[in-house]
């Protein structure tokens, strides 16, 4: 019976699993001491401190009650007395460990030879003398706990593992690089000491192991220090950093926002022997682009696009959209042309956003500049206006804004017939168009003088269910001011008034600047006062021109008085010079008439 308990204690101890009982299996490396057969009538057979005493406790399901047994030795009932046949408690011991040996059955035979899943081991033999060659345990924890517990003191990290005397092999330093809690610096200072042993070659799972390592920090100046190992590794040995290695580092520096050291990294790799795949290409794109390199960024993007490596639809998305966010659409919409070629769709959230980039309004120069600059407009709102017949039936339907970015486009450059014709698709095949879209193209109508054409689109507006707003009266108004025909300019103007009760300023000063061309100052003046009624405060610009047009134009300073004294009562104060002005013309006026009365 004894022999049959010590070969399971002994079996249960070399396969219990390291994490349940550490300190046990530092402290008892070499034989167990088995209890013999004069010791197992003495009561308690084992101490409190034996190791399976620690091992009933973890089967035991109730905690309180393992520790009274503990207490009083090994609790006998009554009648269990160990002179015979009498020994169940014996017993009992014996089926607890029966659970362990029928749990090994299968992985480990009597003797401890593995007949299943081996467990892992620090033995190498020596190529040169064939002999075994095995790290202590105890030097491998000694290793590991320096690591995780010293700083980055490179030099006296470096004489502690010369000290520790270890076999340096590929299970070693894999076990160290996916040990937590090592500091970077650390698992470089090892990494190094390792490369400096003589005669021992790197191989490819450890560099991959480094890498992932380190990155899991994301530590700015552990990661350039990586990279300098790096390129390293990469210039002595060929074939040990791969495409995946590089992608992670580029990945990492992109987290940190290092745009410019992920580009040196893409850079290097022709020299190391990679290949570039689609997320390096991607990847190099998002780092630049979050710094704003987007000069680097267009030149990754053309030889992505020359390779035909293209990543995923919506990494392209991702990458249109860096480039219409750094203003760069003509470079976001090469992209999509590229990826539509590879039946590459992106999102419609990004489709929409190229198109509303083409079609937004680039602020012109000066010369030469604004010339350009009005033709590169032109040429994005064609770009755009091509993209819109990429929609399909029912995206086309909610796609009302890219729609209105285009029509807004082609009217400011004045190509209006082609928003016109736009606007009459739209009619016909959707997105409906409403108030906005009516608006830009009757404002561009009136611009170039078609007034007539105009009122059309107001009365198709009308027709179908919308109303027409202060904008759209404002810039009927103004189109019939410019072409002096103030009659009809009056009639919309009456219709504004019931329509709305609340007007815009630029409808009244549209008015007034051309009833003061055509030197009907009475009318504009009345304009003047009727526009507090409707919700409008005159501004020091409406009074400023009007007093100098009566000024200089009907030598009314009368009425001009009667307007300065009117803003002093708004709250308002004419400039120096007007006053200056209003005071010639009287002045004048009054040597005029003095001059008059003589002669006469």
């Amino acid at each position: 019976m004894w022999r049959a308990l010590a070969r399971r204690v002994l079996l249960w101890r070399a396969t219990r699993p390291q994490e349940l009982a550490p300190s046990l299996l530092l402290r008892h490396q070499g034989s167990v001491t088995l209890p013999s057969a004069e010791s197992a009538t003495r009561i308690p057979i084992f101490s409190r401190n034996s190791d399976v005493f620690h091992s009933f406790r973890f089967f035991s399901s109730n905690r309180a009650e393992s520790y009274d047994e503990a207490s009083s030795g090994f609790p006998l009932s009554e009648g269990n007395e160990i002179d015979g046949n009498e020994n169940t408690e014996l017993e009992s011991w014996e089926s607890a460990f029966d659970n362990v040996e029928e749990n090994l059955v299968g992985s480990v035979d009597v003797s401890g030879a593995a007949t299943g899943e081996s467990l892992e081991s620090d033995v190498i033999v020596d190529e040169r003398t064939g002999v075994e060659m095995e790290n202590d345990p105890e030097k491998v924890e000694n290793l590991l706990s320096s690591l995780q517990s010293r700083g980055t003191a490179r030099d006296s990290l470096e004489a502690d593992f010369e000290r520790m005397d270890l076999v340096v092999d590929e299970n070693l330093v894999l076990r160290v690089l996916n040990t937590p809690y090592i500091a970077g610096e650390n698992l470089i200072s090892f990494f190094r000491w390792v490369m400096k042993k003589p005669g021992y070659e790197l191989t490819a799972s450890m560099v991959d192991a480094l890498i992932s390592a380190i990155c899991v920090e994301n530590r700015k100046m552990q990661v350039y220090a990586l990279w300098d190992l790096i390129k390293e590794i990469g210039e002595k040995a060929a074939g040990l950093v791969s495409t995946k290695m590089l992608n992670e580092l580029i990945s990492e520096l992109s987290r940190l926002g290092k745009g410019k050291a992920a580009f040196e990294v893409f850079n290097k790799f022709e020299e190391f022997g990679c290949h570039r795949n689609a997320d390096t290409y991607y990847l190099t794109i998002e780092a630049l682009c979050k710094r704003s390199f987007y000069d680097w960024a267009c030149s990754v993007c053309e030889k992505m696009l020359s390779a035909g490596d293209l990543p995923d639809a919506e990494k392209v998305g991702n990458i249109i959209s860096y480039f219409c966010r750094g203003g760069r659409s003509k470079d976001a919409h090469m992209v999509y042309v590229y990826a539509k070629d590879k039946n590459i769709s992106p999102p419609p959230s990004t489709v929409t956003f190229l198109i509303r980039s083409l079609g937004r309004i680039e602020k012109c120069g000066e010369g030469d500049d604004k010339e350009r600059n009005k033709e590169l407009n032109k040429e994005t709102v064609s770009l755009a206006l091509e993209m819109l017949n990429d929609y399909s039936v029912e995206d086309r339907m909610y796609a009302i804004k890219p729609f209105s970015s285009v029509i807004k486009k082609l009217c400011w450059i004045e190509d209006v017939d082609r928003a016109k014709k736009l606007l009459h698709e739209m009619i016909e095949s959707g997105p409906p168009p409403g108030n906005d879209v009516f608006n830009f193209v009757i404002n561009g109508l009136a611009k170039s003088g078609d007034v007539v054409e105009a009122m059309n689109l107001k009365t198709l507006m009308q027709k179908r269910g919308l109303k027409p707003d202060v904008y759209t009266y404002s810039v009927i108004i103004s189109g019939y001011v410019r072409v002096a025909e103030m009659g009809e300019a009056c009639k919309i103007f009456k219709e504004a008034k019931r329509s709305h009760s609340k007007l815009s300023r630029v409808t009244f000063h549209s008015l007034i600047r051309g009833f003061c061309k055509l030197e009907q100052f009475d009318k504009a003046v009345n304009l003047l006062k009727q526009m507090k009624a409707y919700g409008v405060s005159p501004l020091h610009d409406e009074y400023n021109k009007l007093i100098k047009s009566l000024c200089m134009k009907a030598t009314d300073w009368k009425t001009a008085e009667m307007l300065e004294e009117q803003m002093e009562k708004d709250g308002l104060i004419l400039n120096g010079r007007t006053k200056a002005l209003i005071k010639a013309v009287k002045e004048l006026d009054q040597e005029t008439t003095v001059e008059t009365s003589s002669h006469s």
